[in-house]
């Protein structure tokens, strides 16, 4: 963007300022310490020049807001036009009580439901199982049968609202009871609008919650993909998240690394089936942390949309503009919240909300600032809400497109994390997959790859704050003695007593012959390698339970054990 000649007499001013200026400042104060650093450990300069972006091409590497690639922004006018989706994560005890929670945040102002499931739901059982005592409804809501999704979206229209499910290995059936329940009000398919997780090789890195092997698990995720994109246009039937690979300890250049590489596994699973790229890529969603290091977070996702768009059209042949539009979801980072002085959560969550709306997120979820202790409650909840409606409303970050742009500091780490990042997955691709990022992404997870890499990121930071070289206000510096609490949410215990009677009433009502025949029928589609999602449907529109329906697929496929010393 500038001139040799341009640059040699900064060059020259440079050198002119260390020497006069900022030299005999160092030598009378100093710094306050001898080195700089992101969250991540990411090195940063002292100031930024335009020497620092000397090789930036502006057309090729930058461009304009909606056109490739995509550096600064998916849309032209991002929230001058629309605001993104503001969601607030809730779940818990029963569907009546989760039902209660998504009324109060629609009625505070939230336009987007986000749906957190108990571990029995998430991991595919039922809460009369014995493996469910004492966590039925602890971490969210229980969902047994479609019977607890119709009272969890009672007087709450499908055709009005967009939901998302945090939900992995048992993803299929949430979104087969989803699909029941439009069908039940009459909703068109093509009209539901939310997003499924459904991202099983972040599990097998980071999050550790998993049913079947691998491989299998992909094929149920690309199921799931095919299937939207015939019948469900407007709904994201996967959502690539680094959340978790970050909260497990990954750096920021290793979370955009590991989610790409994983979403890119999917697109070419997707392609060997046969699909049209340019029919399921639109589909696919995103979804990163925010973390502390504003500048660095800003950089990562303008980074991401621009690694997405080259490689969707350089390595997979995408056409359509929607093909290489990265669009994400983000959320603040919990790994960040401390118990000691909670309120402090509430600026932490501001300063990384505020990240994400300058990277240009589609939408939110900023944590509550209790999430260290229990599950949010209402006040907290309501905090959580009120600081993205600051941000939208009130701060001016929403009414310039990519208003970090251009600067220095920011484009100088986006090219470095671009460039780092794409090391990550090309090493995935061509030494551990031989050409292949599936392959890549499936030897990763079998020999530990990924789970090293994160463990040892995690490890240094932790490092870094036991030594005080990395400040945690209120944990390592700056501490309080306390002796009293935030007033917290607390599930009763009759939960799962509750639960288990209404799960009991279900099994007694519904026609166990049609269960036993959709449960056959779903067999069948598993033995053949079909797609299993119309069996599915079938399975909850007669009752079948999570467990039962889930328990087919175990038959079929086994279970997984991770490889002992990869974690």
């Amino acid at each position: 963007m500038y001139d040799d000649e341009d640059l040699q007499s900064i060059r020259e001013a440079r050198d002119e300022w260390a020497e006069e200026t900022l030299d005999p400042v160092l030598d009378a104060y100093g710094e306050r310490r001898e080195r700089f650093a992101t969250v991540s450990n990411h090195e940063v300069d002292r100031l930024y020049t335009p020497l620092d972006v000397a090789d930036t091409d502006y057309e090729d590497d930058l461009g304009f807001p909606g056109e490739e690639p995509y550096t600064r922004g998916v849309y032209p006018t991002m929230y001058r036009g629309r605001q993104w989706t503001m969601r607030q994560f809730a779940g818990f005890g029963t569907a009546e009580e989760t039902n209660e929670r998504f009324h109060y945040l629609i009625d505070e102002g939230q336009t987007g439901l986000s749906t957190a499931f108990d571990m029995p739901t998430l991991m595919g059982i039922d809460s009369d199982d014995a493996m469910a005592d004492g966590e039925v409804g602890k971490e969210g809501v229980a969902v047994d049968t479609l019977a607890d999704m119709e009272r969890l979206f009672e007087g709450i229209a499908l055709d009005e609202v967009s939901t998302s499910f945090t939900i992995n290995p048992s993803a299929p059936v949430i979104y087969a009871m989803y699909l029941a329940l439009a069908d039940q009000q009459g909703v068109p398919r093509e009209e539901i609008r939310g997003t499924l997780q459904n991202d099983m090789f972040k599990e097998f890195i980071a999050q550790k919650e998993w049913v079947i092997p691998p491989e299998p698990s992909l094929k149920l995720v690309t199921d799931v993909i095919e299937f939207a994109s015939e019948e469900t246009p407007k709904f994201k039937p996967v959502s690539v998240s680094g959340y978790h690979i970050r909260e497990a300890g990954s750096t920021a250049v290793e979370e955009l690394a590991f989610t790409l590489a994983d979403g890119f596994a999917y697109v070419e699973d997707c392609l060997d089936r046969g699909l049209d790229v340019d029919e399921f890529a639109p589909q696919l969603s995103f979804f990163f942390n925010s973390h502390n290091a504003i500048f660095e977070e800003v950089a990562k996702f303008r980074a991401a949309r621009r690694i997405y768009a080259r490689v969707m059209d350089e390595w997979y042949g995408a056409e359509a503009d929607a093909s290489k539009q990265l669009k994400f979801h983000t959320q603040t980072a919990g790994q960040s919240l401390t118990a000691q002085q909670p309120l402090n959560n509430v600026v932490r969550v501001t300063i990384q909300a505020l990240a994400g709306v300058l990277g240009g997120t589609q939408s939110l979820h900023t944590n509550s600032f209790d999430e260290a202790l229990a599950l949010p409650s209402e006040r907290a909840v309501r905090v959580a809400l009120r600081t993205q409606q600051i941000i939208a409303e009130e701060s001016g970050a929403a009414d310039i497109v990519d208003p970090l742009g251009g600067s220095f500091a920011v484009e100088s780490l986006t090219d470095e994390i671009e460039a780092e990042a794409m090391a990550h997955i090309e090493h995935v691709r061509d030494e551990l997959g031989d050409g292949s990022v599936r392959d890549g992404v499936l030897a990763g997870i079998e020999q530990g790859y990924f789970q090293r890499e994160i463990q040892d990121s995690a490890y240094e930071y932790q490092e870094r704050v036991e030594d005080e070289a990395e400040v945690v206000v209120g944990v390592n510096a700056y501490t309080v003695e306390e002796d009293t609490e935030p007033d917290i949410l607390s599930v009763d215990e009759d939960v799962q007593e509750r639960q288990r009677e209404r799960l009991a009433e279900v099994k007694a009502d519904r026609d166990d012959d049609a269960v036993a025949d959709a449960l056959d029928a779903l067999g069948e589609r598993v033995a053949a390698d079909e797609n299993v999602l119309p069996a599915v449907v079938d399975a909850v529109k007669a009752y079948a339970t999570m467990g039962e329906i889930m328990a087919v697929f175990k038959n079929e496929y086994g279970t997984y054990r991770e490889t002992a010393g990869v974690a």
